[in-house]
Parts: C-alpha cells; structure tokens; sequence
C-alpha cells in the first residue's frame, strides 16, 4: 500500500477501533461483549498458533518435555507407593482379620439390644498416668457424633463421648476415676452406680445393701433419661469380689469389665437408641463349667501271682 493521506488515515482509523474494543473489553470483564469473538477467534486460532509455537519454540518444548518426564515419573512412584501399601495390606492379614472379627461382634451387640451405630477407628489414646483415661475416635459432628453419646465395641460398655469436633471426637473411658454409669445386676435387676478405677476393677455401689450378690454375677447398663449419656442394656462386666455387708446404706461390690481398655481398635457410637429396654439380651452366653477329669485306676493281676489259697 503507498503512503498517501487516505492510507493514514485508514491506520489511524483502524488504531483508534483497536484501542476503542480494548477498552470495552477491560471494562467488560467477564460480560466483555467481545468474549464471544474472542472464543471463536480462539477456536479458530487456537490450533494453529500451538502448531506454529511448537515448531519455532523449541524451549518451549524442552520445558513441555521435563514437564511431561516429571509427570511420569510421579506416576512411577504413586505406583510403586500403591504397590508398597498393597504388600504391607497383604502383609497383615493377620490384623485384619483381628478387625474384622471386632467388627462382627460389634455389629452383633448392636443388632441384639437394637442400638443403631456409627462404626469409628481408634486413632490416639490419652495416657493412662495422665489427668484421664480417653481415646480419639476418627468420627465426629460430621458424622452426626453428639456429646453425651454412648460408645460400645464387641465386648460391652467403652465409655461416652465427652467432646466432638468436626471430624473426631474424645471418649471418657468407663475406667476413668471421673466416669460413672448406672447398672442392673442380671436376673435380680438390683441397681447401683459403677465408677472406673484405672487398671483396676469397677467399682459399684449397689442401692440395697442387702442385696445377695455372688461371684460372677453380670451387670448391664440401666440407662440414662433421654438415653443420655447411656443406652440401657449394654454389657459391664462380671462381679470378682463382693465386699462384706456392714450394716452400711449401700453395698460395695468389685466388677471386672468386659472391655479391655487398652487393646481398644473397632468402636462404635449409639446414634439412635433402642426403642424398648434390651434387658439382658446382649449379655453373652454364661460359660460352662469345665468338668472335672475322673481318673479310675484298675488293677490287674499278674500272670505270677499266686492264686488264694496257694502258696506261693
């Protein structure tokens, strides 16, 4: 084109719309009216200019190629991390097969006395020379956990749920010195309150203090009003020594837990409770007295022995 004054003034002209559609775009934003023109130009361009840069910027493509190597590479190592972590699953089966079998008298518990769970995993346990006895359970408001809830596992009664966050919560174990649940003792429906005593037996004081306990009795949870903080019916534990009565408004009695506190792993948390009292239905079945061997000696006599009367 020659430089004449019409072409001058074209290119002024045509500077002027440039810098006119630059400003409405700007102030457009993201209701730029020329975004539909842009995306269309987009569409057409778009293919031809990664063509164009591909072939002339070869930078450009060493960086495409470490970038490309590294990803690789991470795949490389996620797949030898998931390889990792499935021998070490395969490597426990052991464990696993502990757990699930938790999981399977867990479920049991709950379908016996009703209780509707929500199964949780241990995941910290507070130190037992500490101020109290709880554990971090991986579950909390996020699951629907409430405080006051009661936490059970296979064996019976673990505790309650005394702070909850969004996605753990902390449990006051039953053998706290500061926890106590109401009981009944089985057949008998005798009341009292048990309180922890560490790595000791239960504690409970029995309402009648004449009441005929014995050894080996078994106690369940009596509830709470509202079911809060405890659900009835929930397994304690077996009476292992009953103080004398000494004319004293309560009894004292020593009760050995079901649960073990310090093996704990599978939990779960009644979030609904049973809709009648399950009674003594969850406890499990009394053990059978092993019977006592008899040994019967039978003696015979020898070939050499002299018949009576004889001499020998």
């Amino acid at each position: 084109m020659r430089d004449t004054r019409e072409s001058r003034l074209l290119l002024v002209l045509l500077i002027a719309i440039a810098f006119a559609l630059i400003t409405v775009d700007i102030r457009g934003g993201q209701d730029s009216p020329v975004d539909g023109a842009r995306q269309a130009a987009a569409t057409v361009f778009g293919p031809i200019e990664n063509g164009v840069s591909s072939a002339v910027d070869p930078v450009g493509n060493a960086i495409s190629a470490v970038r490309d190597s590294s990803t690789r590479h991470d795949r490389v190592a996620q797949l030898e991390h998931d390889n990792a972590a499935l021998k070490a699953k395969l490597g426990s089966d052991d464990r696993n097969r502990s757990r699930l079998k938790q999981l399977d008298k867990m479920i049991k518990v709950a379908g016996e006395g009703q209780y509707g769970i929500k199964g949780a995993e241990v995941i910290a346990i507070g130190a037992a020379q500490g101020f109290s006895w709880t554990v971090t359970i991986d579950v909390g408001a996020h699951d629907g956990i409430k405080r006051d809830m009661t936490v059970l596992n296979g064996a019976g009664l673990v505790g309650r749920v005394t702070t909850v966050g969004p996605d753990t919560a902390t449990v006051l174990l039953a053998n706290d010195p500061d926890f106590t649940v109401g009981t009944r003792m089985e057949s008998t429906d005798e009341l009292g309150f048990a309180s922890g005593q560490g790595d000791r037996p239960l504690r409970v004081e029995l309402l009648n203090a004449k009441a005929k306990i014995k050894k080996g009795d078994r106690l369940v949870t009596f509830g709470s009003q509202a079911d809060k903080p405890f659900v009835p019916g929930v397994p304690v534990g077996v009476v292992s020594r009953v103080d004398p009565s000494g004319g004293d408004l309560t009894r004292t009695i020593y009760v050995r837990p079901y649960v073990s506190f310090t093996k704990l792993d599978i939990v779960g948390v009644v979030v609904a409770a049973p809709k009648s009292d399950p009674r003594d239905t969850v406890l499990p079945p009394k053990p059978r007295p092993t019977p006592t061997p008899t040994v019967t000696v039978t003696v015979t006599p020898s070939a050499n022995a002299p018949v009576d009367g004889q001499q020998q």
